[in-house]
């Protein structure tokens, strides 16, 4: 009798312990992330990890968020401490979070080390490539004990990922210029995520090659290397400013064939899930240079 209770007792414990175990991942840092248990009261220090933190099934658990935090429109109602440079450590311990996700280069340096010391666990998140922000979703799912959603979440990215890969894989290059902002003039360099986009489109950065990830640029130094496209992730109604800085210079090729396109800058710059969105809004503006070589 005492044999069967100990089976019935060895069973139960075998049964109960893969809730009971710790939840480890490892971060865009390259650091291992562990929680005793899925985490339950979440702050988001950027746009796209709260983006990524809804899509892996945890939205309604995301307790404080920064500026900007705006997608989906559930993301709006959550309570803000600050911005993704400057952060009110007070009202975040008030939060009493389990688990923060941090944008690796984008949140300040030394208040990140301030609640590293208070023992929250801290998530970095920094994806470099369009296929990393499935795995962010799969494992952000993980922290949140909400595998199944996630994976779901990042099974459908990784499709239309892969759709577009087969559509645009063989299309001849369009070397472009890609604009963040036009005062100061800026871009972006080819190891950022917008570069890895460009590239699934078959774009080619003309300023890849520049060390800084976001440099800024001379008008002159855009002129010299008469990108064939201009894509500009400021779609501000200006008439002077913006895209509309290059209509001058009609000489320069992508001015001449038309080809000044304006996207959406959250689709592109925010690294979660509507990224995917982005790329192909992208994909379909170069499509649209390659057909002006024709009349142009």
């Amino acid at each position: 009798m005492r044999k069967k209770w100990r089976l019935a007792l060895a069973a139960l414990c075998l049964c109960a312990g893969p809730s009971m175990a710790a939840i480890s991942v490892q971060d865009d840092a390259g650091k291992t992330v562990t929680l005793a248990k899925p985490a339950q009261r979440v702050v988001t220090l950027a746009p796209h990890a709260t983006e990524l933190v809804f899509a892996a099934g945890g939205g309604a658990r995301i307790v404080g968020t920064v500026s900007y935090s705006d997608f989906p429109p559930a993301a709006k109602s959550i309570p803000q401490i600050g911005d993704n440079r400057q952060i009110d450590i007070e009202r975040m311990i008030a939060l009493k979070p389990d688990l923060i996700i941090a944008w690796q280069y984008g949140n300040a340096q030394r208040q990140i080390e301030q609640l590293r010391q208070l023992g929250i666990p801290l998530f970095y998140s920094e994806p470099r490539k369009l296929d990393d922000i499935a795995s962010s979703v799969l494992r952000i799912g993980r922290l949140l004990g909400a595998d199944q959603t996630a994976q779901a979440a990042a099974a459908e990215l990784r499709q239309k990922l892969n759709d577009l890969k087969l559509r645009y894989q063989n299309r001849p290059p369009v070397r472009l210029f890609y604009q963040v902002w036009d005062k100061p003039l800026y871009t972006l360099n080819g190891q950022h995520i917008v570069s890895d986009a460009m590239r699934l489109c078959g774009g080619e950065n003309i300023f890849a090659g520049m060390a800084v990830t976001a440099p800024n640029v001379g008008i002159e130094a855009v002129l010299q290397q008469d990108p064939e496209a201009i894509i500009s992730g400021d779609q501000r109604n200006q008439s002077g400013g913006g895209i509309n800085i290059w209509k001058p210079y009609t000489t320069m090729t992508a001015v001449r064939r038309g080809n000044l396109f304006s996207l959406n800058g959250d689709l592109l710059s925010r690294s979660g899930p509507r990224m995917v969105e982005g790329a192909a809004a992208l994909c379909a503006k170069l499509e649209l240079a390659r057909q002006h070589r024709k009349s142009k």
